[in-house]
């Protein structure tokens, strides 16, 4: 997880906000336990300059922040993805679930 928050922190860094953190979008550079990993899947992503906030409501259910749903959210909304990965692999079970996309959400605005 260290790797993962560096490597969010160098992409803010660079004023890009990626909008879709999740499991299948970080992958292993070679099969060595300390190898580096990659962020993939830019294709929600966008450049923010920071003195604007998002509005476009995307990303993976299960990892959205409460801010994207509320449509007003900032790069923070990446960091809330990673915190949700992180409970996924300490838990091995998403933090907020639900039958469907409604449920979920509701839960996570909930929270």
């Amino acid at each position: 997880m260290n790797k993962v928050f560096s490597a969010i922190n160098h992409i803010h860094s660079k004023g890009i906000v990626h909008r879709d953190i999740k499991p299948e979008n970080i992958l292993f550079l070679d099969k060595h336990q300390d190898s580096e990993i990659k962020i993939v899947d830019f294709g929600l992503s966008v450049k923010c300059d920071g003195n604007r906030d998002l509005s476009t409501v995307v990303g993976t259910p299960l990892y959205v922040s409460p801010n994207v749903l509320q449509g007003r959210y900032d790069m923070s909304s990446d960091n809330w993805s990673a915190g949700v990965l992180l409970y996924v692999l300490l838990v091995g079970s998403p933090p907020f679930y639900g039958k469907t996309r409604q449920e979920i959400f509701k839960k996570i605005e909930k929270a």
